[in-house]
């Protein structure tokens, strides 16, 4: 086990140095190329011509938030009634990080990864998300070597989030009642 400067192995400096490397890139501000590869729009477009739900699909909504953010039409009133909150961060970072899952090329992931990182799990970032420090800490961990899962743990955080506190709001909203007219 790595201890004292002194006593560190050889083996243990160079992986010491490899993981601030490697998060010294990640954390670095983004070229410009990078920012035109990345498709994260500062406006989240509407899903074209999203099919209205009939309202007993809108009535299940009520019960699942997973149901809710699979329907294009659902997500994008979601969206609309978090907008309304100031809180639509929230959706983002869950529609950012389902894109992100999706990747196949690790080049685009680690793009991808430092975007979100910057834009939703940094301090201070534009749209940061709320999370607790344990959960941000463990996806910075995560980040040095990117991965499919390296936001779920922040992900599940938010959905929960979601599910307990805009969920509930958004059903008793003008939004929500629209629909299961």
């Amino acid at each position: 086990m790595c201890k004292g400067l002194a006593a560190l192995p050889h083996t243990c400096l160079e992986r010491a140095k490899e993981i601030k490397t490697k998060l010294g890139t990640l954390l670095q501000k983004p070229d410009a190329t990078i920012d035109f590869i990345i498709p994260y729009p500062e406006k989240p477009e509407k899903p074209p011509k999203a099919q209205k739900p009939s309202p007993e699909e809108a009535l299940q909504w009520r019960d699942s938030l997973e149901k809710l953010l699979q329907n294009p039409y659902g997500l994008a009133s979601f969206r609309s009634f978090l907008r309304s909150e100031f809180s639509e961060e929230n959706a983002e970072f869950w529609v950012a990080c389902e894109d992100y899952k999706k990747t196949k090329s690790p080049v685009k992931m680690a793009e991808k990864a430092k975007k979100i990182y910057e834009e939703f799990i940094q301090t201070e970032a534009p749209k940061e998300v709320n999370i607790d420090h344990f959960t941000k800490a463990v996806t910075m961990k995560n980040l040095v070597e990117p991965s499919a899962t390296s936001f779920d743990m922040a992900q599940k955080r938010i959905f929960a989030l979601m599910e307990k506190d805009s969920l509930p709001r958004f059903v008793r909203s003008e939004f929500y009642h629209e629909l299961i007219k």
